[in-house]
């Protein structure tokens, strides 16, 4: 079974439904998949994919950023640096938006 994989500083949002949604560089997920969702080395549960779109950094939404659990652009677009690099993040590169719902 597919998984999606969260650190843990992310547990309490996602269980508390403030967190539907993450941006990844790449993925192997589709719509509809259902997916083992991990906090760390700890299983919280499963999820299903609602939606899979794909778009630049650039064109984040402030909504989608929101979602995402973070409270401005540049909260983010730190944290993903933290996570892929500031040189790939500096290049505006295409993202992956991805909405699960904890079953």
């Amino acid at each position: 079974m597919k998984k999606l994989v969260f650190k843990l500083d992310y547990a309490g949002k996602i269980l508390a439904g403030e967190k539907t949604t993450t941006i990844r560089l790449a993925t192997n997920l589709k719509e509809n998949d259902i997916v083992e969702v991990y906090v760390g080395h700890v299983r919280i549960g499963r999820a299903k994919i609602k939606k899979v779109s794909k778009k630049r950094l650039s064109e984040l939404t402030e909504d989608e950023i929101k979602t995402d659990g973070f409270n401005s652009r540049e909260d983010l677009v730190r944290n993903l640096a933290k996570i892929y690099g500031n040189k790939v993040i500096s290049s505006d590169p295409h993202l992956y938006v991805i909405e699960f719902q904890l079953l």
